[in-house]
């Protein structure tokens, strides 16, 4: 492609201040942006981005699809929700309109494991208008390819096994809130943990509705799986709630979360597969403590048994930079809402994004 990509972002949180830096410093340009935030809709991206006025003004959500019609952005990039129920407006709407979109929505990364109406409906619209949809972000490196290359350079194995931690306060109310921070033992057993008691035939009906609540790792487990080739046979989520000896304080909630009520949970997916290898998952989401940082750590269970950890992993700037080197994959890839387990791994541009395209 000769001209510039043209992109467009779609939420003006803290994720954008990165996204929308990175897409200038490779080469792209941001062409529309939208929020539901009153305090910010009316003003410069710059506001956002900390530098001097771009010439773009940060829109309401509400006026996407006319936004995207008159701009006609190359791809558009979302960094609102986790969940894809509260994206799926937003995801359908690019693919009517024929444009392609990167999410750093958790459960898009493998959708199709975890609330099927959804991923059917998206799927379906963005093949009809030839258009790419896909979930991306740090879960695409650290609990994705970095794990399947470790795979690759196994002989035998007998188990997968990861955790990672990271710290809700760098993404946002909505995330903080998914994650029960905040809430009280019993609030957060009756609003988070009770989800998960209940029968497998009920899950699997929840799945098919859309109305399952998955954890990160519930998708990624489904994305490993198919990246390795493995065929699922069975899949458990347990969320436990965590806390702290202290007082602690989130800027994000805007409160002081008491000591003993949760700070955020830790989710555990274990899923077992026809060959016979069992994939365990945790990660471990909370408003952090003074002394604690993020932390990724994989092991492969075999031979040779290979553990992988990576402390203090800038896991914002990670998200944010995998999204933007994601976008000429996005834009290469076939239509439909695809995961990026079927892409190859994302690599660093040296050029300008735009020389990447076929």
């Amino acid at each position: 492609m000769e001209r510039k990509i043209k992109v467009f972002q779609i939420g003006c949180g803290k994720m954008s201040k990165y996204t929308m830096r990175y897409v200038y410093e490779h080469g792209a340009q941001i062409v529309g942006a939208v929020d539901i935030n009153p305090d910010i809709i009316g003003k410069d991206i710059a506001n956002v981005m900390d530098t001097e006025d771009k010439g773009i003004i940060i829109d309401n959500v509400d006026n996407l699809e006319s936004l995207l019609e008159t701009t006609k952005p190359d791809i558009a990039i979302v960094t609102t929700m986790s969940l894809l129920n509260d994206v799926k407006d937003v995801l359908l709407t690019c693919a009517k309109c024929g444009i392609n979109a990167i999410t750093t929505c958790e459960e898009a990364f493998f959708a199709s494991n975890s609330n099927i109406s959804a991923f059917k409906d998206i799927d379906a619209m963005a093949k009809t208008t030839n258009c790419t949809i896909v979930g991306s972000g740090y879960q695409d490196f650290a609990w994705g390819n970095l794990v399947a290359l470790m795979a690759g350079t196994s002989h035998k194995i007998t188990k997968i096994k990861g955790s990672s931690s990271y710290n809700v306060e760098d993404y946002g109310i909505a995330l903080a809130q998914a994650h029960g921070a905040g809430l009280t033992l019993e609030e957060f057993e009756k609003e988070v943990a009770s989800i998960d008691n209940i029968s497998p035939e009920e899950r699997a009906k929840q799945i098919e509705e859309g109305t399952f609540i998955p954890s990160y790792m519930w998708n990624v487990v489904g994305w490993l799986a198919d990246k390795l080739g493995l065929h699922i046979t069975s899949m458990t989520q347990k969320c436990l709630a965590l806390t702290d000896k202290e007082d602690l304080t989130s800027s994000t909630l805007n409160m002081t979360i008491k000591a003993g009520d949760a700070t955020g949970m830790s989710a555990v997916v274990t899923a077992q597969t026809e060959e016979n290898i069992e994939i365990e998952a945790e990660c471990i989401g909370k408003v952090y403590n003074k002394d604690e940082f993020d932390k990724n750590e994989w092991s492969i269970i075999g031979e040779p048994n290979t553990t992988l950890i990576l402390n203090r992993p800038q896991t914002v700037e990670l998200t944010c930079a995998n999204i933007v080197n994601r976008i000429p994959d996005v834009i290469n890839a076939k239509a439909g809402f695809i995961s990026t387990s079927q892409l190859k791994e994302a690599t660093y541009p040296l050029k300008d994004l735009n020389e990447y395209i076929k």
